[in-house]
């Protein structure tokens, strides 16, 4: 019910009344109802923020729903973009019979070049590949034009050696992204596709790392996409917008559905289509790190857009401020999935557990790897020190780390198979898992928290199998000596086993 008074605001002389712009109404849409005698609804252009504290907040309500006069606000900001809104100058079609993978178009005006990619996903129709990869477009969005502030002039001595892309450091024109601030200070809760994305390129740069490649997020789960390849398995790409969109039907064909190596920003949807596809004898393998971590909103009537508030704890580029956790796009809780009862452990297996610099170690086997159960997992691997090399990092346990929870929903049955070791100085426990600098949730040290461990949980009546590896890094050692290694063969093994190879 609508307990708004009537069309007659206190300060307003008799027959002045021109129009009355009530923002306490349609907080979820990108409408200005007037109340006034006119009618003179207003369009908000760029998605500038809603769902926030107005000048009658008076913190009795938390939630937007509930008190929709206390959030009569919108918060405008001079770099919100939403849709650059440009004419279309031509268009490509996709031949019949493509093979599902990650295009690029490739652009070029005298010494200008650019590349566009874009993914082809299978006809609904078929024919479809065994093995599903997951694009975690979500994520990809989530740090589009991120610009970290780390350029300096050896980092752009190798960019031009390499012939990278742009970085985005150099153009706030087109907007930062969501671990960035607008000019006022405020965190960025939207990120949008329908712009200039410089970050969402082939060799993109993120890092100067002497130990590999310093790729992530998009180009960096090309390397899992060359891998796959080169050993001769055939996949096909379903992105985060079609999981989001079609829930499980559009992946339950597959025996197999695999991450990249980040897989961080999830809506309720797609994490239930995940879950359903296990449930009906899918197989997961999440071959990467920090991952189902942040709950994202996405609408059909915003197309491009996602929506993100950090609430309350987790490793935060910044923080929203309090009465501001709920989504203005569908009123959803914002923060941590691990916040809204779903923690990572509970979708792959291994949830995130220390973070640090972007460095690789390397993995030991534990003594359950070594029954006879497991041996076929290992078949073929001989080293000690598992991964201990990589275009990520240097190593494949690295930079951002995940661990096994049967308090957070690591599945019964659950073989811890390898724990990552000699991490440098930089890594420490993410706060999520700190009761205070000593103690922590599980008791353990906060030091001890500090590992990324490789899982696998067997099929059972109630869900398929589930192979995860608990780093960020991993992807980038499986090409390391064109693939004849310990972690490449180790994930050929599982793919194989996992597809019906």
């Amino acid at each position: 019910m609508d307990d708004t008074p009537p069309c007659n605001p206190a300060d307003a002389r008799p027959g002045r009344l021109l129009a009355w712009w009530d923002f306490a109404r349609g907080i979820d849409t990108q409408t200005v109802t007037d109340r006034g005698p006119r009618g003179l609804a207003g369009r908000l252009v760029n998605v500038p923020t809603r769902a926030v504290r107005g000048a009658r907040w008076s913190g009795a309500a938390m939630d937007w729903r509930s008190a929709p006069r206390d959030y009569a606000a919108i918060h405008f900001h001079e770099d919100d973009l939403h849709d650059c809104g440009w004419d279309t100058d031509f268009t490509l079609t996709i031949p019949q019979g493509a093979q599902s993978a990650a295009y690029g178009l490739r652009l070029r005006k005298g010494d200008a070049k650019d590349i566009l990619p874009f993914y082809v996903i299978p006809t609904r129709d078929g024919p479809r590949a065994r093995v599903c990869v997951l694009a975690s477009t979500f994520t990809h969005q989530a740090y589009a034009n991120h610009a970290r502030g780390n350029c300096d002039a050896a980092m752009r001595a190798r960019m031009d050696a390499w012939g990278c892309p742009p970085n985005a450091d150099d153009y706030p024109v087109y907007g930062r992204s969501t671990y960035n601030l607008h000019p006022d200070g405020s965190g960025i809760a939207f990120s949008s596709r329908l712009r200039p994305t410089l970050s969402i390129r082939p060799g993109y740069l993120t890092f100067d790392d002497p130990n590999g490649s310093g790729l992530r997020h998009f180009p960096a789960d090309s390397h899992l996409h060359h891998w796959l390849d080169t050993r001769g398995i055939a996949f096909d790409v379903i992105t985060d917008e079609d999981l989001d969109a079609e829930g499980a039907a559009c992946i339950a064909d597959y025996p197999l559905l695999i991450t990249g190596s980040h897989p961080e920003y999830h809506t309720p949807r797609t994490l239930d289509a995940i879950a359903q596809f296990r449930a009906q004898g899918g197989n997961l393998m999440y071959l990467g790190g920090n991952g189902f971590y942040w709950r994202i909103a996405h609408v059909a009537t915003l197309p491009g857009l996602i929506e993100l508030r950090r609430a309350e704890g987790g490793i935060r580029a910044w923080a929203a401020d309090a009465g501001e956790y709920y989504h203005q796009l569908d009123g959803g809780y914002g923060g941590l999935w691990r916040r809204n009862a779903r923690p990572p452990q509970s979708i792959g297996g291994v949830g995130f557990s220390a973070q640090g610099l972007f460095t690789g170690s390397y993995y030991r086997r534990t003594a359950a790897s070594q029954t006879e159960d497991v041996a076929w997992i290992f078949e073929g691997v001989s080293e000690e020190e598992l991964g201990n090399y990589g275009l990520s990092g240097g190593g494949a346990a690295g930079f951002e780390l995940d661990r096994a929870d049967p308090r957070l929903g690591t599945p019964d049955g659950t073989v811890i198979l390898a724990r990552s070791e000699d991490h440098d100085d930089s890594f420490v426990t993410v706060p999520e898992e700190l009761l205070s600098h000593l103690h922590t949730l599980n008791d353990e040290t906060p030091e001890a928290l500090v590992r990324a461990e490789i899982v696998y949980t067997p099929a059972r009546d109630t869900a398929g199998a589930l192979f995860a590896t608990g780093s960020i890094t991993f992807c980038g050692s499986l090409n390391h000596q064109q693939g004849n290694n310990g972690i490449s063969r180790m994930t050929e093994n599982v793919i194989r086993r996992f597809a019906g190879f």
